[in-house]
């Protein structure tokens, strides 16, 4: 009889594991599979196992492919098991092509003329995934609030980043999941953000990958109304409950959708969105609506230089722009995210003035968001 001894974590148990037995197994007629205790787990991993040993041991041991469990229990990284394999003393050690304990497993698989097998990577019988990201997947909310961002636009990506800038932006709901999303997509309020956030994800990795900006994972994973500082990665300056924007804001689909990617390095104004973000800055700590306004509107001056449309409640909007707000007089507005399109933010002086620019066609009311604690 071949014996085959095999060890992990196996903190929690998928599909990628059942195929790596399953191939060990097929070196020989017995497989054994030792897996980290908990104690093992937390010196090394720093972090708690997700079943106690006992359970842990019973669902290995119910696998087909698997004839005997054993638990690791020494404290020497990489071979915790070296006690039940001098004990068993299996004919081969099989490990992953990643293995990163070679020399220590070839020294002990010497010990008693053992074979160490690495086995070749083989197609994936299902999409991989590791246990970090089952454990985001676990962790991840149900729902998440979009974005935004009233000024400093663009100096979020790391490129474009000027110290001592600032980012103004806040959560907002209605919610999404990913089962009921009730806004347009690649429409300028940070749904990739919340899309990575829904699956266990890190968003701002995944931005900053695309070449784009951190600021919407940041604040939709943060909540409420904030303020970040410029530079390579989110740095939280200040947050508020945003409650100074209850009853204030609407946003407006423009009817065409945008592209963040394709407009990160358009020529524009970057002296004017530095001193739109400090604006927004001031206005946050100071909860002033009024400077908040001077903020989107510093912003949307430097998006109509950059050659943004107008939006409607300027006079360049002409007469449809006009007659679709009617005797509405927003407080200031401009567009959100890149701009060119997507969703744009209005800001008004009272909870009667919003009510009445939602019920003009496109405008719908939004909310600040703030996540509860514990949630």
């Amino acid at each position: 009889m071949i014996r085959v001894f095999v060890s992990g974590c196996y903190d929690i148990i998928h599909a990628g594991h059942v195929q790596f037995f399953r191939e060990a197994r097929a070196l020989g007629d017995h497989l054994t599979v030792s897996f980290a205790s908990s104690e093992v787990l937390w010196i090394h991993k720093q972090r708690r196992s997700s079943l106690p040993d006992e359970h842990k041991q019973a669902l290995i041991q119910a696998l087909g492919c698997v004839d005997d469990v054993v638990i690791g229990r020494g404290h020497e990284e990489g071979i915790d098991f070296r006690e039940d394999f001098l004990r068993i003393r299996p004919h081969i050690l099989a490990v992953t092509e990643d293995d990163k304990y070679t020399e220590l497993k070839k020294a002990l698989c010497a010990e008693v003329g053992a074979k160490y097998v690495r086995l070749p990577k083989t197609p994936p019988q299902f999409a991989p995934i590791s246990t970090t990201e089952i454990v985001r997947w676990i962790k991840a909310p149900q729902e998440a609030p979009l974005r935004v961002d009233f000024g400093g636009g663009w100096l979020d990506v790391p490129r474009h980043a000027r110290p001592g800038a600032f980012v103004v932006n806040c959560a907002i709901s209605p919610t999404v999941s990913l089962r009921d999303w009730g806004y347009e997509r690649n429409a300028g309020l940070g749904g990739s953000g919340a899309w990575a956030l829904l699956n266990g994800k890190s968003g701002v990795s995944a931005e900053l990958d695309l070449g784009v900006g951190w600021q919407d994972p940041a604040v939709i994973a943060e909540t409420g109304l904030c303020v970040w500082r410029s530079g390579p990665r989110p740095e939280l300056e200040v947050k508020t409950s945003g409650e100074m924007l209850r009853g204030r804001m609407a946003i407006y689909w423009t009817g065409a959708h945008h592209d963040t990617p394709a407009n990160a390095d358009n020529s524009r104004d970057y002296d004017a969105i530095e001193r739109a973000g400090k604006i927004g800055r001031d206005a946050v700590w100071k909860n002033d609506l009024s400077l908040l306004a001077e903020c989107v509107r510093v912003s949307y001056a430097m998006q109509l230089g950059e050659g943004m449309k107008p939006l409607p409640g300027n006079e360049a909007a002409g007469a449809e722009g006009a007659a679709l707000l009617g005797d509405v007089r927003p407080l200031a507005w401009k567009y959100c995210g890149g701009g060119h399109g997507g969703y744009a933010v209005y800001l008004c002086a009272s909870a009667a003035d919003r009510d009445r620019l939602c019920s003009r066609p496109g405008f719908r009311a939004i909310e600040p968001y703030l996540a509860s604690a514990g949630s």
